[in-house]
């Protein structure tokens, strides 16, 4: 008999077997007994004011089985924790009925007291998102009875479909401390094999604390089989919570995790270079060119073009064709009774007129391939997830594709796929982002380029009048370039006119001493990506304070409600921002006869090395006080060694910013009244 054969009847007797312990397992009336420690504790020491803990997690995966099984008791501390009675089960895509599915959901309170109350109610899906056909679900269902000092018992089954297996991602931190936590991972008997060859090698990346690792053991694969099964498995206990601190660095790439994958190549090398080259002739081969998109690169473009100009009116087509990432999919019903067929090419996202951001940014590579230049895809992880690791062999890792194009020469990077961006720029999330790319010999790792600071500015400008009581009034003017533009333009696709309206102006009122009343009266160049956007409101409100005979405003009213950015005085995790950026403000302030300036904030200029500067000078005329303030960001990571100088020039920014304008009631102005 040969060795196929042999893992054929294997997997048979094994599933007989497991399939009817497992059910009597899932089926089973026994929890775990909470301790009476369990049941009275107030705190856990670690973590101080915590709102809960996890007492146990266990997560299983069977390949056989093509299932997980989740089980959780969590011991809900304060008010705040009970939140997490509400459970929500994420389980991935669902596309055209066939994919994951939860099943068997079990779970029970336990109060203080012993008392168990279970779980008697009826799970429901929850729709988060629909695009390219699948369906990102939820199972939301909420436990009975709970209350401060209640532990949160429940399991559940994730199922998938039979003709695939799924390597497990173990991600051991979460929102939480952990007091114990164990995993296991029994990989497939079968002999898995694709067009790469047998699919032999198991791959892991373990980023765990000093000292744990994951075991690999064997054990029997059924009784009385002599051939054993190997098994992951890894127990942790006392897990901190995972790092939750403003401006950090994607929380996943900080946390502790096991990421598994089957594999036919046994090293980092042999991988990338073997799956980059899969990679990249499926890309072309969806790419093309075809006769469709060479058409209408001719139509676009004159022979008498630059390659620059051709380039921007390539990417100005590809812009003006909707992106289903932005709007929604549409159906295969709908689709057909277009007369549209499957999307096979970018001749057929092209003839759509319609595509992801993915398939508009291959159609921008095919069209510029059409116009006689250099082309060429890249596949990056988005900074605002996960940064990309090449330890880890899988290429789900990388999010989006945006395209390089040789332009005279030089290498220039686009982002058709992001709805709005400019020619030429980046979405934040792909800038400084990693993956792959292809090049004339095949492919390579590769990393895009950070952006200017003098790219994603914002100005803020406010121009006032102020009347004899001290309520002022007038126009506030925000122009936004970059990615501040980017984020509102694609912002203004998610709802209608009126629910944009309210966020910006929203946005602003935040911004603005409490109380001030704020209307959107103008949006300009909402759609006009290559331009600044513009957005006007009307303003109207007390600014200030009075006492005796003085009125205290503060002098850039746009950082009124600011809060201190770095409170902590030592910091472990390096400073992130999102991208360099420049914010110019202006704060024209007219008043009225009856007053008199008496004070203005001191001018300032603050430096943090060649990474970040402010300065602020006011500056005062007959009836007017003007400030101006300038901050410029010029890089995105700072390390825990640069943290003190770092909070040291923010906090003098920020105590600067809380000056005030002191303005003095003019005598002849007193007597009269």
């Amino acid at each position: 008999m040969n060795l196929t054969a042999t893992y054929s009847l294997l997997f048979t007797a094994l599933l007989a077997i497991t399939t009817a312990s497992h059910a009597s397992v899932l089926h089973a009336d026994d929890w775990t007994t909470p301790t009476p420690e369990e049941l009275s504790m107030t705190s856990q020491p670690q973590v101080p004011g915590a709102a809960a803990v996890y007492l146990d997690r266990e997560e299983t995966t069977v390949d056989d089985l093509h299932e997980f099984t989740i089980y959780t008791r969590l011991k809900v501390l304060t008010e705040g924790g009970k939140k997490f009675g509400d459970v929500e089960i994420y389980y991935g895509s669902n596309r055209d009925g066939q994919g994951t599915s939860i099943q068997n959901i079990e779970a029970r309170t336990i109060e203080p007291d012993g008392t168990i109350v279970p779980f008697t109610g009826k799970p429901y899906d929850k729709l988060v998102q629909k695009a390219h056909g699948a369906k990102e679900m939820e199972k939301v269902f909420s436990m009975p009875d709970v209350r401060v000092g209640s532990i949160i018992e429940y399991r559940y089954r994730i199922s998938y479909g039979d003709d695939f297996v799924i390597a497990p991602q173990w991600y051991i931190q979460s929102e939480l401390f952990t007091r114990k936590a164990h995993y296991v991972w029994k990989p497939t008997l079968r002999q898995l094999a694709d067009d790469r060859g047998t699919v032999s090698t198991i791959m892991w990346l373990p980023i765990l604390p000093a000292g744990t690792q994951v075991k690999r053991t064997t054990y029997p694969a059924a009784k009385y089989q002599e051939i054993g099964r190997t098994m992951y498995e890894l127990t942790i206990e006392n897990v901190p919570p995972a790092p939750d601190e403003e401006y950090m660095p994607p929380t996943r790439s900080l946390t502790y995790r096991v990421l598994f994958s089957y594999s036919a190549y046994s090293n980092v090398g042999e991988f990338w270079k073997g799956e980059g080259k899969r990679w990249s002739k499926e890309g072309d081969k969806f790419i093309g060119p075809g006769h469709a998109v060479r058409d209408a690169v001719a139509q676009i473009t004159a022979p008498t073009d630059s390659q620059e100009q051709k380039l921007q009116k390539i990417y100005a087509a590809v812009m003006q064709l909707e992106n289903t990432n932005f709007t929604r999919v549409h159906s295969t019903s709908e689709e057909k009774a277009e007369g549209l067929k499957e999307v096979h090419n970018t001749d057929d996202v092209w003839t759509r007129k319609r595509g992801n951001s993915d398939q508009l940014a291959e159609l921008f590579v095919a069209m510029a391939r059409a116009g006689g230049m250099k082309a060429y895809l890249f596949a990056v992880t988005n900074r605002d997830r996960d940064i990309f690791l090449k330890g880890y062999f899988s290429l789900s890792q990388l999010d989006d594709d945006i395209a390089i194009v040789n332009v005279n020469g030089t290498e220039q990077f686009f982002d058709p796929g992001s709805r709005y961006c400019p020619y030429g720029h980046l979405n934040w999330k792909h800038t400084i982002a990693s993956g792959i790319r292809q090049t004339d010999k095949g492919t390579d790792f590769a990393t895009s380029p950070m952006e200017s600071y003098k790219t994603s500015q914002v100005d803020r400008i406010a121009d006032l009048t102020m009347d004899p009581h001290g309520i002022v009034s007038g126009i506030v003017k925000m122009t936004y370039a970059g990615a501040p533009a980017l984020f509102w333009r694609q912002r203004s696709l998610a709802g209608d006119a009126t629910s944009l309206n309210e966020e910006l102006r929203s946005n602003v009122e935040r911004l603005l001493p409490q109380g001030m009343d704020v209307k959107v009266v103008g949006i300009e160049n909402l759609t006009a990506y290559e331009q600044p956007l513009i957005v006007n409101y009307q303003v109207k409100g007390a600014i200030g304070s009075a006492t005796g005979k003085r009125l205290f405003y503060p002098g850039d009213l746009f950082e009124t409600n600011s809060k201190a950015a770095f409170p902590d005085e030592k910091r472990d995790i390096p400073v992130y921002f999102h991208y360099p950026s420049t914010t110019l403000d202006a704060v024209r302030v007219k008043f009225p006869a009856n007053f008199s300036v008496e004070s203005s904030p001191a001018s300032a200029k603050y430096q943090f090395k060649d990474l970040a500067a402010y300065t602020e000078e006011a500056s005062s005329a007959p009836g007017s006080v003007t400030v101006r303030r300038d901050y410029v960001l010029g890089s995105i990571l700072f390390f825990p060694k640069e943290y003190s100088d770092l909070r040291s020039f923010y906090s003098k920014m920020e105590t600067q910013d809380q000056g005030s304008v002191v303005l003095e009631t003019v005598p002849a102005t007193i007597g009269a009244n």
